[in-house]
């Protein structure tokens, strides 16, 4: 679930990325090779080498960095974009509702789409960045709603947008 324009949609083939974004170094991007006959066996020998090394150094493993005593930001403070998708009931004044429940708990709506299909439609709703806790609030009180029949998928969108 990211966007056509964002850098890790390009990946492909034998490829892998790690997109990773840090307060002071900003918007990083990690590719190369990932799959294959001589990218494994280029990283399979790269392990051998690391653990002969750390044989005769006499350790287990690499050593801890400076920044191992760095906190970890809780998940529910992560914001983020949502993809919900819902089976609701195909009446008048559902999406009312579902939107209003949506702004009680903070969270903006980007973009809906619903496909009616007789007594039951399927609504899907992208949202601005939102907190996951906002978000969590969000999709436990939709669960309850009479004219929300499931939650059938929540994911979060990555990129900028």
């Amino acid at each position: 679930m990211i966007p056509t324009s964002h850098p890790l949609a390009a990946v492909g083939g034998a490829f892998n990325a790690v997109f990773v974004e840090a307060e002071a170094a900003g918007q990083l991007m990690f590719y190369g090779q990932g799959a294959g006959g001589q990218p494994t066996a280029s990283a399979v020998l790269g392990d051998l080498v690391a653990v002969a090394r750390n044989r005769v150094a006499g350790v287990a493993g690499p050593g801890t960095t400076s920044y191992a005593g760095l906190p970890v930001a809780p998940m529910a403070d992560t914001p983020t974009r949502y993809h919900v998708s819902l089976d609701v009931a195909d009446k008048p004044g559902v999406l009312a509702t579902v939107a209003q429940e949506f702004a009680a708990q903070g969270v903006s709506i980007s973009t809906v789409r619903q496909d009616g299909a007789g007594e039951a439609a399927t609504l899907v709703i992208v949202t601005h960045r939102a907190p996951d806790s906002a978000l969590s609030a969000t999709i436990s009180r939709l669960r309850g709603m009479p004219a929300v029949r499931a939650v059938t998928s929540v994911l979060r969108v990555e990129g900028l947008q």
